[in-house]
């Protein structure tokens, strides 16, 4: 089996929810835990943080693998989805796994993979358990997918838990309101294991403090150790972060290299952690924290969380794509300079227009486009409606064809910002030569 025949298998064979949305989704953990017994429980031989959130927690645990690899320890991440290379979501030391090492897996799981029949993300989590096991990990970074309950990474048992944050997002599988979806969050809680909070309001704060209750498990509130005090950016154009320390009444400052206003929230929640960690009497020191997080990454390969990918007009992207990081990113988009403002828009199908779109901004150009997954909303549909809430422009073929577009008819002095779907991000990160 070679490498491209290892990815034809892995896309085209098992159900993959970024690319057919609901019909992969498996409600139960019976396919991991038969894929985990085969391998003879790998994910019992490495310590592990698990994350989850509705915004951040990808970034969070890019940050903290970040510190934990400049701290020396040997550091494994699994995040979702990929932007470019499948081997993006298993990371050893901020390095993907080697092609040969994906190969390896599917030869040698290929009997189980036929019988068990799993979901691509059931796989996917096995692999990388695997592999981080065989790599004698000395901490994994692991990211959930969709929730926490009943998602495939929730058969370990960490050292800590974090929860990023709640908003709407995935309904469908969550629930519709704040309460139901802090509730399959909270699934990752686990018997007498610490857990960290980085955002929540009164109603979410009280239904984690109750699970935490439940399994005794001892939670700390992001916002009630460390709140934000104001920001600037350094010379090399990053992120300068003061916030004050409620716990010791002292103020500090993070120098962090992920420039979206959404990352302050995020430092907060990873500040929290670090400190946790360190009462766990893990060895992370100053310098490792700083300059992890002043080099996420160059440390750990993130892409597509506000990046610019061009100058004079300005470019920036971003795989925001619900409501509440909409919301921030467009609040920012509105504080920088700029003489008009060019949008390149895609969505999957599944998405409530009528809570995303208003949230945009009517005085922008529009370039509406589908992405290559099949779950992409068609340009022509997501054109008109948008028009019938005020925001006019043109449907494309392609991202490719829509960013092109908007270079051509933008000025030095405009903007332009290609969001709305992870996926969308990744076409255009594909079309601009990112590997």
């Amino acid at each position: 089996m070679t490498y491209q025949e290892a990815i034809d298998f892995l896309f085209s064979s098992l159900p993959m929810y970024q690319r057919q949305g609901k019909a992969a989704y498996k409600a139960d953990l019976d396919n991991t835990l038969r894929l985990d017994a085969s391998l003879g429980h790998p994910h019992r031989n490495f310590p592990a943080i698990h994350i989850t959130g509705t915004n951040g927690k990808g970034s969070v645990s890019h940050m903290l693998a970040s510190v934990f690899q400049q701290a020396g320890y040997r550091t494994a991440l699994y995040t979702s989805p990929h932007l470019l290379d499948f081997r993006e979501r298993i990371r050893m030391n901020g390095k993907p796994i080697s092609k040969e090492e994906v190969v390896d897996f599917l030869t040698r799981q290929r009997h189980t993979i036929e019988n068990i029949k799993p979901s691509f993300f059931e796989m996917t989590v096995a692999m990388a358990f695997d592999h981080f096991a065989r790599q004698k990990a000395e901490m994994a970074i692991i990211e959930t997918g969709l929730g926490g309950r009943l998602d495939s990474t929730n058969i370990i048992t960490p050292v800590l838990s974090v929860i990023t944050n709640i908003s709407t997002d995935h309904a469908e599988f969550l629930g519709n309101d704040l309460s139901s979806i802090a509730r399959e969050k909270g699934g990752i809680i686990k018997e007498g294991t610490p857990v960290i909070v980085g955002q929540a309001n009164s109603n979410t704060e009280k239904i984690f403090q109750s699970m935490a209750a439940e399994k005794e498990a001892e939670i700390t509130i992001a916002p009630h150790l460390f709140t934000p005090s104001s920001h600037s950016f350094s010379p090399e154009g990053k992120t300068m972060l003061r916030y004050n320390n409620l716990e010791e009444g002292v103020t500090g400052t993070v120098v962090c290299d992920l420039t979206g206003d959404y990352q302050h929230e995020n430092l907060l929640t990873t500040l929290a952690v670090i400190h946790k960690l360190k009462e766990l009497e893990w060895h992370l020191s100053v310098d490792a924290v700083e300059n992890g997080l002043s080099a996420v990454s160059v440390n750990t390969g993130l892409m597509g969380r506000w990046q610019t990918v061009g100058q004079h007009p300005r470019s920036i992207c971003d795989v925001v794509h619900n409501q509440a990081g909409i919301t921030m990113v467009v609040k920012q988009l509105m504080q920088i300079p700029w003489k008009a403002l060019h949008m390149v828009w895609g969505m999957v199908r599944e998405k409530d227009l009528s809570s995303i779109l208003p949230l945009l901004p009517p005085e922008a150009s529009y370039y509406f486009t589908p992405s290559s997954v099949p779950r992409s909303m068609d340009a022509g549909v997501l054109q008109k409606e948008a028009a019938r809430r005020g925001l006019k422009g043109q449907a494309y073929r392609s991202v490719e064809e829509a960013y092109r577009s908007a270079q051509q008819k933008a000025g030095p002095h405009d903007l332009i910002f290609t969001g709305g779907s992870t996926f969308v991000v990744a076409d255009l990160l594909s079309a601009l030569g990112y590997q």
